[in-house]
């Protein structure tokens, strides 16, 4: 048993947002019960048809998405999505979105009504309309005002999921931590961009989009150890984790649980080998519990 910011987790191995559905999606494939727990792909106040098509392209060692949030909005989760994750044993963590601070706080304080609702996870690599665009998570004055009114619009687990695409990512984790945030997620798809060489275009509908996979796990690697010695709430670590070396190396620098992400779209059972090759390290190591690698790293 593992706990984090407060959700016991079966194991720190849970799946990221937005490559897992809602986990019906998955539940034919095995036992969902086995995961640590589910972030769901994420959820808008209203519902988002998403960016034009192509969404998807791949890339060495990782793809490229631009999928936009595409949705059927809080009222269809509700009553389609959280009924299944209902049945689940392992806590269901719902990732959030939204164009304006009262969104993000709306959103909150409607899934606090939820039992079975263990946590939310706040989207911050969001536009923020009512600033010409930007990136809530760009800047650590609007990382601070998105989470504090998701701080004060519910008494559940926040997780503030990162944007990797700062120039100092301990500035916004501290203003994650310093506005309330039980604990962050890193990273998010770095911004990045792909043209077809014959028709000299991007590759996806958008001009760029989120770079996801082993490309970037170095990346995020690296601001997963930054974070960890800037703040005190525990980091989930993210990025192109494939195996269990790789979370091993997310747990070293800092990470107190993972979330595997693009490598379900390879491997449908993904998580649950990693979590086995996890183990075996532990036991090869003679290692008793999870909590002796965190930060284990040797400067």
């Amino acid at each position: 048993m593992v706990e984090l910011a407060g959700i016991k987790l079966n194991n720190p191995v849970l799946v990221a947002s937005g490559t897992f559905g809602y986990g019906k999606e998955y539940a034919d494939f095995f036992d969902l019960n086995k995961l640590g727990g589910i972030i769901t792909k994420s959820v808008t106040l209203m519902a988002k048809e998403g960016n034009p098509p192509p969404r998807i392209v791949e890339t060495p060692s990782g793809m490229i998405n631009s999928i936009g949030l595409q949705n059927e909005g809080l009222e269809a989760f509700l009553k389609t999505a959280l009924p299944f994750l209902a049945k689940l044993e392992i806590p269901a963590i719902v990732n959030i979105a939204g164009d304006t601070v009262d969104e993000y706080a709306e959103l909150a304080k409607q899934l606090s009504k939820e039992k079975t609702v263990k946590g939310i996870e706040v989207n911050i690599s969001c536009p923020n309309v009512k600033k010409g665009g930007m990136a809530f998570g760009i800047d650590p004055a609007t990382t601070k005002e998105v989470i504090g009114a998701v701080r004060k619009a519910t008494t559940l687990p926040v997780i503030a999921k990162l944007s990797p695409n700062v120039t100092d990512i301990t500035l916004t984790a501290k203003a994650a931590e310093s506005s309330g945030a039980n604990a962050i997620s890193l990273i998010n798809t770095v911004v990045a961009m792909a043209i077809d060489i014959e028709t000299r275009r991007s590759r996806i509908g958008r001009k760029t989009g989120g770079l996801s996979g082993p490309a970037i796990r170095p990346i995020a690697v690296r601001m997963v150890h930054e974070a960890s010695r800037a703040v005190k709430i525990p980091i989930i670590g993210i990025g192109g984790i494939v195996t269990g070396s790789d979370a091993i190396e997310f747990f070293l620098a800092g990470a107190s649980a993972v979330e595997v992400g693009t490598a379900n779209f390879v491997d449908t059972a993904a998580p649950l080998r990693i979590l086995a090759e996890i183990n075996a390290y532990l036991a090869k190591h003679e290692i008793s519990d999870y909590d002796e690698l965190i930060g284990a790293f040797k400067e």
